[in-house]
């Protein structure tokens, strides 16, 4: 389950108006079609296009990104994951799961990381013992458990 294109699988690359709308949404993932079509030139409807289309194509999600503290998850970590043979088939496992949120084959000490967000303690246990570390492949995982959250953002902008 892929929910990133690679840099080959992209098709081209985004034109000055479609970085001008992505930046708009980055500042306000809420702010209508049409004050961001007064600010890059397109009627409405067009920056409605743009916007589905930049969605279909697997660009841009618009979400609402919340404090998993503030909705009763109060155990967060990432798991790095030690895997013998092919990595794919096990991100793809380790991303249905519902616990975890975030997927990234890496270069490294790790051959995957993973972002988890459970309600405590014994739900982690559980998503190492039970789920993570027996899927086939999966050697060995280490657990950094967040203490605190200092920054996250997503507005890194368009190049």
């Amino acid at each position: 389950m892929n929910t990133r294109a690679s840099q080959s699988d992209r098709v081209a690359p985004l034109d000055d108006v479609s970085k001008a709308i992505i930046e708009q949404l980055q500042q306000d993932g809420r702010r209508s079609y049409a004050a961001i079509g007064k600010v890059v030139g397109l009627s409405e409807a067009a920056v409605r296009q743009r916007v589905q289309r930049l969605t279909d194509n697997g660009v841009i999600q618009v979400v609402a990104v919340t404090d998993p503290m503030q909705l009763g998850f109060a155990r967060q970590a990432m798991i790095g994951v030690c895997v013998n043979g092919a990595l794919g088939p096990v991100a793809d496992q380790l991303a249905k799961i519902d616990a975890i949120d975030y997927v990234v084959i890496t270069a490294g000490s790790y051959d995957i990381l993973v972002e988890a967000v459970c309600e405590n303690d014994a739900d982690l246990l559980d998503l190492i013992s039970e789920k993570v570390r027996t899927i086939e492949g999966v050697t060995s995982t280490e657990t950094f458990m967040y203490l605190e959250l200092r920054k996250q953002t997503y507005s890194w902008g368009v190049r």
